[in-house]
């Protein structure tokens, strides 16, 4: 069974999708997958950030806030995709990205994406495991 996930912390949705979906397996383990999130400030929906890492930085709040409001941390994640506008940017959204992992980051696929939501310059969706509430 699947649940939509809405929380006020994070940029609400610009389309028809939700800001996570839930499910709940058998044995009281649960998945989270996170719609892609890009550097909108939640209050304004407004895009911050002139750079890929200010980018970088303010999608992970995103993205924490979103898997707080499903009971989960950034430690809860097993997989990521990054989309990235321009290739070039690699290197400065790594280092961001690196200091929200441990020593066991997720799984990771990074992708070139012709064009993002709002000319961002970097989105992320993430997907993670924990037990049920």
């Amino acid at each position: 069974m699947k649940t939509p996930l809405t929380v006020p912390d994070a940029p609400a949705a610009v389309g028809p999708y939700s800001q996570a979906q839930v499910v709940r397996l058998h044995g009281g383990n649960r998945l989270v997958f996170t719609s892609g999130q890009i550097a909108l400030d939640p209050a304004t929906g407004q895009l911050v950030g002139a750079d890929v890492a200010a980018q970088t930085a303010q999608v992970f709040r995103n993205l924490g806030a979103v898997l707080q409001g499903a009971g989960l941390t950034l430690d809860d994640v097993v997989k990521t995709t990054v989309y990235l506008a321009d290739m070039q940017d690699f290197a400065a959204m790594n280092e961001v990205y690196a200091r929200h992992f441990g020593a066991a980051p997720p799984a990771r696929t990074t992708i070139a994406a012709a064009g993002l939501p709002k000319n961002a310059r970097v989105e992320i969706d993430a997907v993670a495991v924990g037990r049920d509430l």
